[in-house]
């Protein structure tokens, strides 16, 4: 830009009085290049504290200072600010990084305009350079580029002037396959990150007012004609005084390949749940039963809105003890395996089953799946057994010494008894199996002795878990097979 300059001394004396307080840095230069004038404020951009310290001309400054571009291309020294408005060149928010020769290790951004003062017949007479520092505002886009680098999450930014992108992260084009060149300078309808967004129309209009974009999923095309599923939000920003919008994305993919996988898992697992034909069941941790498979229903008997929704007790189709029992273990261990129990079909028929159980997380909550597997006809074929060879053993002076104790082995498989001691039971249990043994319920017990009805419970569970028995009457035979409470006996043992 041209100016006419005062041409007296005073009027001289008067501008630079002017534009000494100004906080921009002004240096005003001889058309020879002599740098004839600069302010405390241009002093103190360089760092030095008198005009010496810069160099009386264009040479000697160049000398003294290493100019290099944002992009770190060093200027040569035909294009130093100095040298350019000498040659007459009108330029404006030139950003050049300066760095002392004698102190590599400070660094100022400066952003220079430049002006030429003609004189009265419009020949140049003086050169002016005016800085600002902009070594606060380079930092922090500096920071913001680091930032932006490294941020995981895949971003892009978009001019609003003209909705083209100037800036794109790697995460971006980690997630899409784009090279960086596929994407800066593209316009928004080129590359339409809102393509398929399931509120595309508001996206749109926000993007036209510069406002904020919510979070929306939508269908990002990519380089090799396939698509992904993202969430797209939008952020408007100021980027070198530029109204921008971020553009930042989640990659629905691993979502949904979780989601898939996780939906094949339970697919697999209902199938295989609903066709075992082993009976098994899903019950909560407060044995509400959850799943049921047809095999438990044509083994039980029950309809499935019968069980459904209730708890364990409620149905009764385990002893109250038995299921005490199970449940407590269950609770301890997290897993049992071969218990025998005694289930109650719809009609009250008992039938013999040996019980499998486990934990499993279903929704994040702990729930026990319980296998029965039907051992009625097995155990009817044992007892029968047994009872054969006691009807054989009854006359057996015709038989070998050896196969009488052959015979008297196979017998007392089915009458093992547990090794647990009646002395490694607490006082307080040997109690409750005394008052079982005398055929009191757990009411009755807790009279007696004085205790909660829960107390007793957890008593008899115990007992239960202890001698490996799952019902008063199998307690009460144990008991009489080691001679105990022989004087109390108020009920037999079947």
């Amino acid at each position: 830009m041209n100016q006419q300059v005062p041409t007296t001394d005073t009027n001289r004396r008067q501008l630079l009085q002017i534009i000494a307080g100004l906080s921009d840095g002004v240096m005003l230069i001889e058309v020879d290049q002599t740098i004839a004038w600069a302010n405390a404020a241009a002093l103190t951009m360089h760092g030095v504290k008198d005009l010496s310290e810069l160099g009386t001309t264009a040479r000697q400054y160049a000398r003294r200072f290493n100019l290099r571009y944002r992009n770190n291309h060093p200027l040569t020294e035909d294009n130093y600010p100095i040298a350019r408005v000498a040659r007459g060149d009108e330029f404006s928010d030139v950003l050049v990084e300066v760095t002392p020769q004698a102190d590599p290790d400070r660094t100022w951004v400066h952003r220079i305009r430049s002006m030429v003062l003609a004189d009265r017949n419009g020949e140049p007479e003086l050169l002016v350079l005016i800085l600002s520092d902009a070594t606060e505002w380079a930092s922090a886009e500096q920071r913001f580029e680091k930032t932006f680098g490294a941020n995981p999450a895949p971003a892009v930014i978009c001019r609003l002037s003209d909705l083209r992108y100037i800036k794109v992260n790697p995460g971006f084009l980690e997630m899409t396959g784009y090279t960086r060149e596929q994407v800066i300078g593209r316009s928004v309808y080129e590359l339409d990150v809102l393509e398929a967004a399931e509120k595309r129309d508001l996206a749109i209009e926000r993007l036209g007012q510069g406002a904020t974009i919510p979070q929306m999923q939508a269908e990002l095309k990519l380089p090799d004609g396939t698509s992904k599923q993202v969430i797209v939000a939008g952020q408007p920003l100021d980027l070198h005084d530029e109204d921008c919008m971020l553009f930042s994305f989640m990659d629905m993919e691993p979502r949904r390949k979780a989601e898939t996988a996780l939906r094949q898992s339970e697919e697999r697992f209902a199938k295989s749940f609903r066709l075992s034909p082993v009976p098994t069941l899903v019950c909560s941790a407060e044995q509400q039963l959850l799943e049921i498979n047809e095999a438990f229903l044509q083994t039980t008997g029950y309809a499935s809105e019968e069980l459904l929704g209730k708890t364990v007790e409620e149905i009764g189709f385990l002893d109250k003890d038995a299921s005490a029992a199970l449940f407590a273990r269950l609770e301890k261990a997290a897993a049992v395996s071969r218990i025998d129990v005694k289930v109650h079909k719809k009609g009250g028929e008992l039938i013999d089953c040996e019980v499998a159980a486990d934990t499993v997380l279903i929704q994040d909550k702990p729930c026990y799946l319980l296998v029965l597997m039907n051992i009625t006809e097995r155990k009817r074929s044992e007892l029968e057994l047994v009872a054969a060879i006691e009807e054989v053993m009854k006359d057996a002076s015709w038989f070998s010494r050896t196969l009488i104790e052959k015979l008297a082995n196979v017998k007392s498989i089915n009458a093992q008894v547990p090794s647990v001691s009646f002395t490694e039971l607490t006082a307080r249990e040997r109690d409750v199996l005394g008052l079982i043994c005398e055929g009191l319920a757990d009411k009755e017990i807790a009279a007696r002795l004085k205790l909660a009805p829960n107390t007793v419970r957890n008593h008899v569970a115990t007992l239960y878990s202890k001698l490996d028995v799952h019902s008063r009457s199998e307690a009460i035979v144990w008991a009489r097979e080691r001679g105990l409470f022989a004087n109390e006996w108020r009920m037999k043992a079947p």
